[in-house]
C-alpha cells in the first residue's frame, strides 16, 4: 500500500510545491463537527487556508459562519457566498472604506468586525451612518495575548454601552483570541481557559442585568476550541484544523485532526558528503520558528536543518545515507498558515495523483 502523501506521477511535478489532500480536509472537518453539540456554534477561521475551495467545502459540511482577518479574506468569503463573516481585525484609516464596500458589495452577506477603543467605535459610526449602513461590532477583548484588545472590565463595560447609543454600529457582545495559551497538558490548559472566560462571563452577566440583550461571545483558537466548545454560549473558531500541521500534531495530540497539506521538495545539491540541500527556502516555508523547529520531513525524520535562506535549506545527513541529487523528500511544516500563504495555489491530490490545482486567492492584499 502507497504511504498516503506520496505521488504517483511525482515526475510532472516541479517543486517546492504545497500538496492538498481534499479527502483528509473533509476527514477534519467532520471530526471538527462530531466535537461541538451544535454546528452553528463554529465559526471557523480562513486564515490556515485561504482558498474558496476549501471554504466550500465546510460550507457543504453545514457551516455557515466564517471568521477571517483580512480584507482580502472577507472579499473571497463574500464571493463563496458565507451568510455570516466576522472580519476580525482593527479597521484603521482606509480599510473602513474597504470593508464597508464589501458590505455594499455582497448583501447577502452578514459582515461584522471588531473595535477595542471609542476612537475606532465613532470612526466607523461615522462612515457607516454618511453610507447609510449599520454595522455589528464585537467589542474586542486582551485576555493575555497582548496584541489587540481591552482588558476586561469597567472600561470595556463603558465602551459597550457607548457602541451601544451609537448610530452606524450595532453592538453584537465579545471577541477575544488566546493564541498565547499554548499549554500541551490539556486539564492544564482548561484551567487557563476557564480562568480567561470568567470575566467575560461575568461582563456578560452584568451587562444582562442592566437590560441589555445577553452579549455573544466569538473566543479561541484551535488550543482552546474543545474547552469552549464545550459552553453553550460560544461561537468557537479553530482554524488550523483543516489542514493542520506538525506544530499542533505535537502539541495538541488529543485532537487527532490530520496533516492534509504536504510540501514535496527535492535535493538539489549535496555540498558535502553529509549535507543536503534542498529548494525549501524562506520563499517556500514559514520560517519564525527557530531553525531546527520549522519542517518535519516524513520519510527522513533524522535530517537535520543547519541553514536556510531564501531559496535554500540545508540539511545534515547520517554517516552513510543513501541520498542523491534529484530524489525527493516530502515535508510536514511546523507552522500551516503562513506557509499557505507563500503560494499562489494548492495542487489537488486525488488518489495519489497531481490532477488540480486551488488558488489561494486570499493571499492577495
Amino acid at each position: 500500500m502507497e504511504t498516503w502523501y506520496k505521488v504517483k506521477n511525482v515526475g510532472e511535478v516541479d517543486s517546492p510545491v504545497l500538496l492538498v489532500f481534499p479527502d483528509r480536509a473533509k476527514y477534519n472537518i467532520e471530526l471538527l463537527k462530531t466535537m461541538i453539540i451544535d454546528v452553528d456554534r463554529l465559526r471557523p477561521h480562513v486564515k490556515t487556508h485561504k482558498t474558496a475551495e476549501l471554504t466550500l467545502l465546510q460550507m457543504e459540511a453545514g457551516i455557515r459562519k466564517f471568521k477571517c482577518a483580512t480584507i482580502a479574506e472577507a472579499n473571497m468569503l463574500g464571493i463563496c457566498g458565507v451568510p455570516d463573516v466576522l472580519l476580525a481585525y482593527p479597521l484603521v484609516g482606509p480599510k473602513i472604506d474597504r470593508f464597508l464596500d464589501l458590505v455594499q458589495s455582497f448583501p447577502n452577506t452578514r459582515f461584522s468586525t471588531i473595535v477595542d477603543s471609542l476612537t475606532a467605535a465613532q470612526a466607523l459610526s461615522e462612515v457607516s451612518m454618511l453610507a447609510g449602513f449599520t454595522v455589528p461590532v464585537f467589542i474586542d477583548l486582551n485576555i493575555g495575548m497582548g496584541r489587540t484588545g481591552m482588558l476586561p472590565g469597567e472600561s470595556t463595560m463603558a465602551l459597550y454601552k457607548k457602541c451601544a447609543e451609537m448610530g452606524g454600529v450595532s453592538v453584537q457582545g465579545f471577541h477575544a483570541y488566546d493564541g498565547h495559551v499554548r499549554e500541551v497538558d490539556l486539564a492544564k490548559r482548561t484551567v487557563i481557559c476557564d480562568e480567561n472566560f470568567a470575566p467575560i462571563e461575568e461582563m456578560c452577566d452584568l451587562l444582562e442585568n442592566e437590560g441589555f440583550a445577553r452579549p455573544r461571545i466569538v473566543i479561541g483558537g484551535s488550543p482552546s476550541f474543545p474547552i469552549y466548545a464545550q459552553c453553550p454560549e460560544v461561537e468557537c473558531s479553530p482554524g488550523t484544523f483543516i489542514l493542520w500541521d506538525k506544530g499542533y500534531d505535537n502539541m495538541l495530540p488529543e485532537q487527532g485532526f490530520l496533516p492534509a497539506v504536504v510540501i514535496l521538495t527535492r535535493v538539489v545539491s549535496m555540498p558535502a558528503t553529509n549535507r543536503l540541500c534542498v529548494d525549501l527556502g524562506y520563499k517556500a516555508i514559514a520560517s519564525e520558528n527557530p531553525l531546527d523547529n520549522r519542517v518535519f520531513f516524513l520519510d527522513a525524520p533524522e535530517l537535520r536543518p543547519v541553514g536556510h535562506s531564501e531559496e535554500h535549506m540545508v540539511l545534515e545527513a547520517s554517516a552513510g545515507h543513501s541520498w542523491k541529487v534529484g530524489d525527493v523528500l516530502y515535508a510536514l511544516p511546523m507552522h500551516i498558515c503562513p506557509t499557505v500563504a507563500l503560494y499562489d495555489h494548492l495542487k489537488v491530490v486525488i488518489d495519489g495523483v497531481v490532477k488540480d490545482k486551488w488558488e489561494v486567492v486570499a493571499r492577495k492584499r
